[in-house]
């Protein structure tokens, strides 16, 4: 199964670049070699089903329904328990060409029970990344504190200082009018 660690990479597969969201996955060199380098093997099929899988869990953590967007991954994927050295083992079944996406699904669900709450997308508007909140207060917000948290704590500082200025000028305008009448 894929640990967290692949299931961030997936989610954040899309970053916004320079204003423009910037599909890492849309090169299928791109996708093959993360393919490969969690289990898979590549391939057209392989491919689509990651996209699907990775575009279905972004869309779901950012609000929308889960069901509709996962049944057609899931659809067919079943758990066998088998006889083993140490009692019942349980395997998942799956379409082969379905392998690494279902396993992302998994990933995804093996989180969300683990970590309830702490998967969610960065708190700032433009971003289109998501975080694994493993702080201890589960208060993160922001895929960065470099980059998203520092924009949006000096957006919010900038903001503060025209509203300053603003209230300092409208006084001004206010008193040189008293003082005129």
């Amino acid at each position: 199964m894929l640990d967290d660690q692949a299931l961030m990479q997936a989610l954040n597969s899309s970053p916004v670049v320079d204003g423009r969201r910037r599909d890492l996955w849309r090169d299928d060199h791109e996708v093959d070699r993360w393919a490969r380098e969690h289990g898979g093997h590549g391939g057209d099929a392989e491919r689509r089903w990651l996209r699907t899988a990775r575009d279905a869990l972004q869309a779901v953590e950012s609000g929308a329904p889960a069901e509709p967007r996962l049944r057609r991954i899931l659809a067919g994927v079943r758990k066998v328990p088998r006889p083993g050295p140490s009692g019942i083992e349980w395997h998942v079944e799956m379409p082969p060409e379905r392998r690494t996406a279902v396993e992302l699904v998994l990933a995804w669900a093996d989180v969300k029970e683990r970590l309830p709450g702490r998967l969610r997308p960065c708190g700032n508007p433009d971003c289109r990344l998501f975080l694994l909140d493993r702080s201890r207060a589960n208060t993160a917000r922001w895929c960065s504190m470099k980059t998203c948290g520092n924009r949006l704590k000096a957006r919010r500082h900038q903001a503060r200082t025209r509203e300053t200025e603003t209230e300092t000028e409208a006084k001004a305008e206010t008193q040189t009018q008293t003082e005129n009448s």
